[in-house]
């Protein structure tokens, strides 16, 4: 009888639009807040969840920017390199050694060409091909070397075509054994070399750095001039530190890499207004809330003060109170959260076709954030109904 007759009493004192104010303003507030972590979320998965491990993209080749200052001065210096691993933003820096003698290759009547080139090595854990044969020592009978795979497709899709010469696969490219002619200070040295592999992380011709230390040592021509570039690996080359490090030491990489470091800020600030603008809506939806429900209690306080007199606990009251205010808002979160679902789900799939992957689930810190909401709700309600009882 006690409930029949306060929910009788609230009805007379509930102002509908006070109430309809604070639902909308509340669904939206948290539709924002929600879709703030929900993006960021989203965003931190694109970059470092396991289909965004790039073996490309997370590797970039560093060098000094040449300007007519600095022409012929580029090498990075030992304080340059120890600077570089020193930068959170980076998890390994490796030595891109240049050869310090001429080198020119044929490839005999299998292959007929003739080309001066020159060869670089770097670390093996920076190389992105894992072939059994990528070694050298003594006794070995060829010299393995990768290509850009860059250089086959100019090949096939230039030279090949404008000189009507045949296409190459890269098996056939890598049965056939390259003769390398070496110029050294006590005349020409000639090895054979066979193309252990094709590269798309590093631009340039590689040999393992076994052979380069021995070859630059007994075949040298030019005296050591230290690192002319660097090959780092990054877990988010779209950093905006690490694009700022390197613009403000004036180095250069290949853009193409970095070029979602814009996209990123970007997206980073259309989630911060988004959270702001869901937080400072949420504020005011906790406002109207608090004077929605004092406002209620206020025009029925003779009738609740009347009831306590008559016997009715501030308890029940309480109880009765959230019973009626607070239900509401669980609904608004279950809502807003099956809205999100449905947009993840949706965004999921168009991502996919762009071959970006995302979890078509929403995430944990999403519902988290929705708990959170319905936790502060919660204190909010009983705060402004257990003052509202203790004025009457």
């Amino acid at each position: 009888m006690l409930n029949i007759l306060l929910k009788k009493i609230i009805k007379k004192g509930a102002g509908r639009v006070r109430y309809v104010l604070a639902m909308v303003g509340l669904t939206v507030a948290l539709l924002l807040i929600l879709a703030a972590i929900q993006l960021q979320a989203n965003y931190q998965q694109l970059l470092h969840g396991n289909n965004a491990q790039d073996s490309i993209a997370n590797f970039l080749v560093i060098n000094k920017e040449v300007t007519a200052q600095n022409a012929g001065n580029t090498n990075l210096t030992d304080e340059d390199i120890a600077d570089l691993k020193k930068q959170p933003f980076i998890q390994g820096v490796g030595v891109v050694t240049p050869s310090r003698f001429k080198v020119a290759a044929s490839g005999g009547s299998a292959l007929p060409f003739y080309t001066d080139m020159f060869f670089e090595s770097v670390p093996d854990q920076f190389l992105d091909i894992s072939d059994k044969d990528w070694k050298w020592d003594d006794n070995s009978q060829y010299i393995p070397i990768v290509i850009p795979n860059q250089f086959l497709d100019m090949y096939n899709f230039g030279f090949a075509k404008s000189q009507n010469l045949p296409q190459l696969s890269h098996d056939l490219v890598k049965s056939i054994p390259i003769q390398i002619d070496i110029q050294t200070p006590q005349g020409q040295k000639s090895f054979l070399a066979k193309v252990a592999g094709f590269s798309d992380r590093i631009s340039s011709i590689l040999v393992p750095q076994a052979f380069m230390e021995w070859a630059n040592q007994n075949f040298a021509t030019q005296p050591p001039k230290g690192a002319s570039r660097v090959i780092i690996r990054t877990d988010d080359p779209s950093n905006p530190a690490l694009i700022a490090y390197l613009d403000s030491h004036h180095l250069s990489t290949d853009m193409e890499k970095t070029r979602f470091s814009k996209y990123r800020q970007i997206v980073g600030f259309v989630v911060q207004v988004s959270g702001f603008t869901g937080l400072a809506m949420f504020l005011f939806a906790l406002l109207i809330f608090s004077l929605f429900i004092e406002l209620t209690i206020a025009s029925c306080r003779e009738e609740i003060r009347l009831l306590v007199t008559l016997g009715a606990a501030p308890g029940q009251l309480s109880r009765f109170l959230m019973k009626t205010f607070y239900p509401s808002n669980i609904i608004i979160a279950a809502v807003v959260l099956i809205v999100l679902s449905v947009l993840q789900w949706l965004l999921s799939g168009v991502l996919a076709h762009e071959s970006m992957v995302i979890s078509p689930f929403i995430s944990i810190y999403t519902i988290s954030g929705a708990v959170i909401v319905l936790l502060i709700l919660w204190w909010v309600h009983i705060r402004t109904i257990k003052r509202q009882i203790a004025g009457t």
